[in-house]
Formats: structure tokens, C-alpha cells, sequence
């Protein structure tokens, strides 16, 4: 009998143990998860490509209207710190994962935003994202900064707070 009951409970032990993994793959400190989607032409990007840099990996939707009025101000970070070296990374890109689930309006809203950066990417599963579970994002407009070693080092920073965090880690 003790055996049958082991059997039953150690999937549900290793169920739970995943989920507890996931868990602390999003603190500040540790390495972010590997994201690989495709972009608008169908090429698989991954964030771990952009090691070396500063990274803003931004979650957001064409059909979110607190995305939308967010965007201008990442494309004035984007345009202001590109370039720059940071004390763990050289120049800095934004990478964002789209929510959409038609990519006509995904591919509209990059056009329509000016979004400038070339690492846009999406499954186009909206919320059934796998991304968005990994990343436990809960709302929209999203992001996480991670230093050049791809370790998440801010959460949800809006256009000010960002712009002061990064010019605090700007190189000297």
C-alpha cells in the first residue's frame, strides 16, 4: 500500500517542484530565461543573442492602450542609450515580445510606434504565451533590464525610472 501511494504522489512532487523552479528564474540576480519566437518575417531571434549589452525586453500588444502610450517613451530611451556602455554591458537593445494574437496589427503598431529596434517577436498566442507564464508577466506594458551577462537586474521601470537607472550604471 505505502508503495501505490509513492507512485501516486511523486508526479505530483515533481509538478510542483517545476513550478518552484520557475518561480526563481524572474528574481532580480539571476539569469533570465531564454526566449526564442519568431519575428515578423518568421526568423527565430533569441534574447540570449544580445549577451553583451544592456537589455530592455519589453512585453507589450498593439491592443493595449497603456502600451501604446508607453512606447514613445522607449523609443526616446532606445534613441538615448543605444549606444552608451554601462558598468556590465556594451550599448543596449530592446527586445519585445508582442501579446498580439493577429500579426497584421503586431507588424501596424511597430510601423504606427516607430519602434525602431530590430528585436520584435511574438508565437501571436496572446496570454497563452509561454513566455508569459515564464516570465509571470501579469499586465501590460511589462519589462525587465538585464546587465550584459543577461541577468535581470530591474523590474517594470517607466520611462523616468528607467532613464535614471540606467544613467546610475552608465560606465565612468
Amino acid at each position: 500500500m505505502k508503495k501505490i501511494h509513492f507512485i501516486l504522489f511523486l508526479p505530483l512532487l515533481l509538478l510542483f517542484s517545476s513550478f518552484y523552479k520557475q518561480d526563481t528564474g524572474i528574481a532580480l540576480g539571476n539569469t533570465a530565461p531564454e526566449i526564442a519566437l519568431h519575428d515578423p518575417t518568421g526568423k527565430v531571434l533569441k534574447l540570449s543573442s544580445l549577451r553583451g549589452k544592456y537589455v530592455i525586453l519589453d512585453f507589450w500588444a498593439s491592443w493595449c492602450p497603456p502600451c501604446r502610450r508607453a512606447n514613445p517613451g522607449l523609443v526616446r530611451i532606445y534613441k538615448e542609450f543605444n549606444t552608451m556602455d554601462f558598468e556590465n554591458g556594451k550599448g543596449m537593445a530592446v527586445f519585445s515580445v508582442s501579446l498580439d494574437k493577429e500579426k497584421d496589427q503586431w507588424v501596424g503598431a511597430i510601423s504606427a510606434d516607430k519602434l525602431e529596434w530590430q528585436h520584435h517577436v511574438s508565437d501571436l498566442m496572446g496570454w497563452n504565451s509561454s513566455v508569459v507564464y515564464m516570465y509571470h508577466v501579469e499586465s501590460i506594458p511589462s519589462n525587465f533590464v538585464l546587465d550584459g551577462d543577461g541577468k535581470i537586474i530591474a523590474k517594470n521601470l517607466e520611462e523616468s525610472a528607467l532613464r535614471a537607472f540606467l544613467t546610475s550604471k552608465e560606465k565612468k
